[in-house]
């Protein structure tokens, strides 16, 4: 699947992208831009996205000079900082703090990406982060800790690891209820270390789940975009919890 501009609507737009493994096989990655209230725009993730969706960014943006903002939420989603930041070179600059390890020569302004100071940043957004997992864990191969953010405009949820989207081709997927939302698989291995991490995360999951009961679209970095029912995503995020609960468990025996 090649690069897509999907328009979602009052202002939301995500763009998939391809990321390949070992030159290969394509798992996908994706970024978004949101228009604001104020008529400028902000980047949720950077992506190097190639001439054809970025005429047609351009084309929206005043050829770029309409963007206020890249907010890099995924700490272990830094490939593109430095492509993103080259294409716009004038927009504020956020990320977490192993964005700027990653990439100590680009000019980061002072508060990280998951601080409150750059949520009131941007009324028109939603952020959270999750309870009880590492935002950034030192095992560089758990990455379900990420920043969320969801645009109440246009009931778009942007999401990088921590959800997934499980999905297959073809009319078996109805057969074996794919797709659906599913937590990242090394949710378990993110857990803080400290009793009670699970049960934060399971307090978080549901906070979520009735606080954005009104998305509409789950955009996923590795997967792909999903349309929900109105009113279903306490639902959808209900049963991933579920399907993850028996790995919460055993961590919690584990760490007793």
């Amino acid at each position: 699947m090649g690069e897509r501009l999907i328009d979602l609507g009052q202002g939301f737009w995500n763009i998939r992208g391809t990321l390949r493994i070992a030159g290969l096989v394509n798992v996908g990655t994706h970024c978004s831009l949101v228009r604001l209230s104020s008529g400028r725009f902000v980047f949720l993730d950077s992506y190097g996205f190639g001439t054809g969706i970025a005429d047609r960014v351009m084309g929206l943006t005043d050829k770029g000079q309409a963007v206020q903002a890249i907010l890099n939420l995924h700490p272990f989603h830094t490939l593109h900082c430095e492509t993103m930041h080259r294409m716009f070179p004038q927009v504020m600059l956020f990320g977490s703090d192993r964005h700027r390890r990653k990439w100590p020569g680009l000019p980061w302004q002072a508060d990280p990406v998951e601080s409150p100071a750059v949520a009131g940043m941007f009324p028109d957004l939603r952020f959270s982060l999750p309870d009880g997992i590492d935002y950034i864990c030192q095992n560089e191969r758990v990455h379900a800790g990420s920043l969320l953010a969801c645009h109440p405009a246009s009931g778009s949820l942007h999401v990088d690891d921590t959800l997934n989207i499980l999905s297959i081709p073809g009319p078996v997927r109805r057969l074996i209820g794919l797709p659906r939302i599913a937590f990242h698989p090394t949710l378990a291995m993110a857990l803080t270390n400290r009793r009670g991490a699970a049960s934060d995360f399971r307090d978080w999951a549901l906070r979520i789940a009735d606080d954005w009961r009104d998305v509409r679209t789950i955009c996923a970095a590795h997967s792909s975009t999903l349309a929900i029912r109105p009113g279903s995503f306490p639902d959808h995020i209900r049963k991933a919890l579920a399907r993850v609960e028996p790995a919460l468990r055993r961590a919690e025996h584990a760490g007793c």
